[in-house]
């Protein structure tokens, strides 16, 4: 076990983890060839078209040092505030933590947030100075910002460049010397905590697990402690590029198991694995559930489709075990699920991954957050969807998530990022220098303002400049409205949505505009209406498409042409009687482009 080392790799997004995790693997040897591309460990399409980690990826590698053989267990993680969670869960499988600092942008929000979770898990910090061959790089100073966080001394920042593979070497040195080897006992009773699991078609699920203590062997019987369900160890191994099975995976290893596990509910990320024989005594702690932040409607577009979108969702939660859902019922849409997501991102990520891995075709309704609705009995009830508020003549109050968010910035942008915050009804909490022209911000928002197009905003203005972490604070009373649209007089429940009281006449107001554009123009009048509860505050009518039928008449009395068109007339309103609006999916999405 004293030649075991677990590590994962931190950072913020876009500062050179993959780039740096291919030269890790390259210098062990343990990828070569025809397998050594970029970004080796980002395996999903998606994450290689847009250049950003999704899924956190594990890797063994072994590495000679001082003559004697190490074994590296390296986890790469994403960086975006949207995939959070997959970082903590790595961080929870290992000891020690490789923080990566772009040495030309400096240290960024999500930097801090990500070393902050590792320091809660007593993991030792190995800072990184990374791309010190860019031209645009400020070693000395963004090693002053190193040191100010960590209060390390500056020997111990190792400097590195991903691209040219200098200083590598120091890193794996460095893992070795520093780093602590797992601690647990080889010979006390099997105790193994699963931080992810993938859907294998052909052989069922495969839980990818560290062993705390004890040891597993191929074909031991096998029992998870949340579930209560045993199985058969069929293979065990450990995580090279591809799986490669073993006889045996023990106390400190990083491994998977396939044990024909057919259905998705019955593994959970965060269980424990333990032997049927020689059972452990209790689970292991330290773990916590997922808290989705933004809620949004997935329908399949044929009504069909809903079982198979249950089958593909179930099956997508096992590798992105951040995403929640249940089944709710729509007038417009049918039947679909409400999914709980942690952002935007990872809202269009489940959304692209459901149409290329499943082939599901859905329509997401606006995304919102959850609200505590009090009634006139001081009752409490969590709300997710618009739909579901009581009658407003029952609400007492409403409370509202607020969030705690931290910008990192530089000076010259301090104006503008204000005016955006207070434009979202931000609160400022402090503000703090952190050196030379960087200061830090704080704000208290509500989450349901920065849920749609806040953090795009955010770089916009800064010129990509501002870093934006955020985590739930929490809950103030708000005034809040519920916006319905009306078409024809008939609710679009898909389209309503909780809005504060202040904003809600511009927003329906730009709503309907928007959605007169996007509606395709019918046989008759469409009205379509933005209301709170009974009051109407905005229309927008789109005209009907209609044939010229007074144009055989040539001259001749004015009464011929008024008995045609009365009798279109007359058509136009049975055809609205009978008629319904198809909105299109566009539609949906075009309220998060409102401005």
């Amino acid at each position: 076990m004293k030649h075991i080392r677990n590590f994962c790799i931190i950072a913020h997004i876009d500062h050179g983890k993959s780039t740096l995790a291919d030269r890790l693997l390259e210098y062990t040897q343990t990828v070569e060839g025809k397998d050594l591309q970029a970004q080796v460990l980002d395996n999903m399409d998606l994450e290689r078209e847009r250049g950003i980690t999704i899924k956190s990826h594990a890797i063994q590698m072994e590495y000679v040092y001082k003559g004697e053989k190490y074994i590296l267990n390296l986890i790469d993680t994403p960086g975006h505030v949207d995939f959070s969670y997959e970082v903590s869960r790595s961080i929870a499988a290992c000891e020690g933590a490789l923080l990566i600092v772009d040495a030309a942008q400096g240290i960024q929000a999500q930097t801090i947030s990500n070393l902050y979770m590792a320091l809660e898990h007593d993991l030792e910090i190995i800072p990184i100075l990374n791309k010190i061959d860019l031209p645009s790089a400020m070693p000395e100073e963004v090693e002053d910002q190193i040191v100010d966080l960590l209060a390390c001394p500056r020997e111990s920042i190792l400097r590195a460049s991903g691209k040219t593979g200098e200083g590598v070497y120091d890193i794996l040195d460095a893992v070795i010397e520093r780093v602590t080897p797992p601690k647990g006992d080889p010979d006390a009773p099997l105790q193994a905590l699963i931080f992810d699991s993938v859907f294998n078609p052909f052989r069922g699920i495969i839980a990818y697990f560290k062993i705390m203590s004890g040891s597993i062997r191929k074909g031991d019987p096998v029992k998870f402690v949340a579930t209560e369900k045993e199985y058969d160890a069929d293979e065990v191994g450990i995580l090279k590029l591809d799986m490669s099975p073993r006889e045996e995976v023990t106390c400190g290893d990083v491994g998977y198991i396939i044990s024909g596990i057919k259905t998705s509910k019955e593994v959970k990320v965060g269980d424990t694995i333990t032997h049927v024989k020689r059972p452990c005594g209790k689970a292991i702690e330290g773990f916590e559930e997922v808290k989705p932040m933004v809620f949004a409607g997935l329908y399949p577009i044929d009504s069909e489709d809903f079982e198979n979108l249950r089958a593909s969702l179930e099956k997508l939660q096992l590798n992105d075990a951040s995403l929640t859902f249940q089944p709710e019922s729509s007038v417009a849409l049918g039947f679909g699920f409400r999914c709980g997501f942690l952002g935007l991102l990872h809202m269009e990520i489940v959304q692209e991954r459901l149409d290329r891995e499943f082939n599901m075709d859905v329509i997401t309704t606006v995304p919102n957050v959850s609200y505590k609705v009090y009634d006139k009995h001081g009752e409490c009830k969590e709300v997710h969807n618009p739909a579901g508020l009581p009658e407003p003549t029952l609400i007492d109050h409403i409370d509202e998530p607020f969030i705690r968010a931290s910008v990192i910035t530089s000076t010259t942008y301090i104006g503008p990022i204000m005016t955006l915050c207070l434009g979202k009804r931000g609160i400022l909490v402090r503000q703090d220098y952190i050196s030379g022209d960087r200061v830090e911000i704080i704000y208290d928002l509500p989450l349901g303002e920065i849920v749609i197009d806040f953090y795009d905003k955010l770089k916009s203005i800064s010129k990509g400049y501002a870093s934006f972490d955020y985590h739930m604070h929490d809950y103030r009373p708000s005034k809040l409205v519920k916006l319905d649209i009306l078409l024809n007089g008939e609710p679009v429940d898909a389209l309503s949505t909780l809005t504060h009281a202040d904003n809600a006449v511009s927003f329906g107001r730009r709503m309907c505009e928007k959605l007169k554009e996007l509606i395709p123009r019918q046989q008759f009048d469409v009205a379509i209406q933005a209301a709170i509860g009974a009051k109407i505050i905005a229309r927008e009518t789109i005209k009907a498409v209609r044939k010229d039928v007074t144009a055989k008449c040539y001259g001749g009395d004015i009464s011929r042409k008024r008995k045609l068109l009365e009798k279109q007339k007359e058509g136009k309103k049975r055809m609205k009687q009978v008629g319904n609006v198809e909105v299109p999916q566009k539609a949906f999405l075009a309220v998060l482009k409102l401005d």
